[in-house]
């Protein structure tokens, strides 16, 4: 496991899901956080979990979105959160984050999906903004390389998170058909089984840590196996 004492770590949507893993994961690897997320009493919740493995954390805002349904049956408001949250919030804390980056040769990990390099219908415009990100991703590692800033992204397959209820989605309270989804995902996995947040928190931490320091512009795909089913 590394080690990451000392370290600052900003972990964007920590509230849940994803997040609240990874923001685990590095407090037990003494990081220092600071963490953001759209629900401010969960992310209280992850932080005082966070601290009682001896690390405090510090709290903003930021999340990312998934409305599940047809392309063409989503609203513009829909698709307007959706590209915003899921590609404008990780330009725009890359572009802060940069300059302190290339001061301590620090790296950045996006967090994209593998839907950002496969088609998945019900889920149009989320592939689209995450084949974004991950296009993304690959030229700013080349922009940043000469200043010795390593930039990856992490590719999860379907991973149970509380993403598909939230209020908006056209799954929100339909817990039976939530239910239906996650089976019918996890049998189309060869591993058989969905992603845990501890499954994609450890890629995360292999990504940032110096085990990857000659790992730049990779998109790593923890999907259980599930890229290998799309012809």
């Amino acid at each position: 496991m590394a080690n990451f004492a000392g370290r600052v770590v900003l972990i964007t949507g920590a509230s849940a899901g994803l997040g609240e893993g990874t923001a685990l994961h590095f407090a037990k690897q003494g990081a220092k956080l600071a963490l953001t997320g759209r629900e401010k009493t969960r992310l209280d919740d992850v932080a005082k979990r966070c601290s009682e493995c001896g690390i405090p954390a510090d709290n903003v805002n930021n999340a990312g979105l998934v409305f599940p349904g047809e392309s063409m049956g989503m609203s513009e408001p829909q698709y307007d959160q959706t590209m915003d949250l899921n590609m404008k919030v990780p330009f725009l804390m890359s572009q802060l984050a940069v300059p302190h980056l290339e001061k301590t040769q620090g790296n950045i990990v996006n967090i994209s999906s593998l839907f950002g390099a496969r088609a998945m219908a019900m889920t149009g415009i989320y592939c689209v903004s995450k084949a974004a990100l991950d296009m993304f991703t690959q030229c700013l590692a080349l922009e940043l390389a000469p200043k010795k800033v390593r930039v990856n992204s992490v590719n999860p397959g379907t991973v149970a998170t509380p993403i598909f209820g939230r209020e908006g989605s056209v799954l929100h309270g339909k817990d039976d058909e939530i239910k239906k989804f996650l089976e019918e995902q996890a049998n189309a996995t060869p591993l058989g089984r969905l992603g845990t947040p501890q499954d994609v928190a450890g890629a995360i931490g292999y990504l940032a840590s110096d085990a990857a320091s000659y790992v730049t512009g990779q998109i790593l795909l923890v999907d259980g196996g599930r890229s290998c089913t799309f012809k």
